[in-house]
């Protein structure tokens, strides 16, 4: 049950290969207008020098620093950081400086406020689109396919922020290991019968050059997601 005066957020952060980012956004995580927060870090094999600075300096500043001894992706790095969260709501945070830690506070509120079980934070919802025209309009096609199946109005189901009462996220068992972590979650929500809703976010997005790492693989596996999960 939610603690009625202060409840805790966790906040977990799935990285793989971002020693250039992950310092900083540690930062703003930890800067975050919200009291009580339980970081939990999922490191998923990374091999450029994350893994060191995170042992090295992001330890002692985080609830937890969780180290995968093979690569699993990012479903499989939100598995094993949700196992671990104890907070009264969850949310996601990736490794990159491509969402604000300054709005879980406007993402999180319409379940504190008993709206929703499970809130996402879109890029498209009364905002001006940015990054790849490819990308927006792929992530807006797999939004719309995905409403078909699960009776939801959202506009923006790739979005990394999607914040959940943790009894809700428990519940899910997430087979998923890369991003079709996305499209799953949705479809089984779907099934659960939870209350969901979005509020507007804003978005920064990062060039394929700047490390940017999905693609138009993933973009193929979350039509085969949508399809496979559509029953549950």
């Amino acid at each position: 049950m939610m603690t009625e005066k202060r409840p805790v957020l966790t906040v977990v952060i799935p990285c793989y290969n971002e020693k250039d980012s992950i310092r900083t956004i540690v930062e703003k995580v930890k800067a975050a207008p919200i009291k009580n927060k339980e970081i939990i870090v999922v490191d998923d094999k990374s091999t450029d020098g994350t893994s060191e600075i995170l042992d090295k300096e992001i330890a002692p500043l985080v609830a937890k620093v969780i180290h995968h001894e093979n690569n699993q992706g990012k479903g499989g790095a939100l598995r094993t950081g949700f196992a671990h969260a104890n907070g009264d709501i969850v949310i996601i945070q990736d490794a990159d400086l491509e969402y604000d830690p300054k709005e879980y506070p406007r993402v999180i509120k319409p379940i504190l406020n008993g709206e929703c079980d499970v809130c996402y934070g879109s890029r498209f919802l009364h905002r001006a689109p940015k990054g790849y025209k490819a990308n927006q309009m792929a992530n807006k096609f797999l939004t719309k396919l995905s409403n078909l199946f699960t009776h939801f109005h959202l506009t923006d189901m790739e979005t990394c922020y999607k914040a959940f009462r943790r009894e809700v996220i428990c519940a899910v068992d997430i087979k998923e290991n890369r991003f079709g972590f996305e499209p799953e979650i949705t479809a089984k929500l779907s099934k659960m019968n939870v209350r969901i809703k979005e509020v507007p976010i804003s978005y920064n997005p990062r060039t394929n050059e700047e490390g940017k790492k999905i693609g138009f693989k993933d973009g193929l596996r979350a039509i085969y997601c949508i399809w496979k999960y559509r029953k549950g």
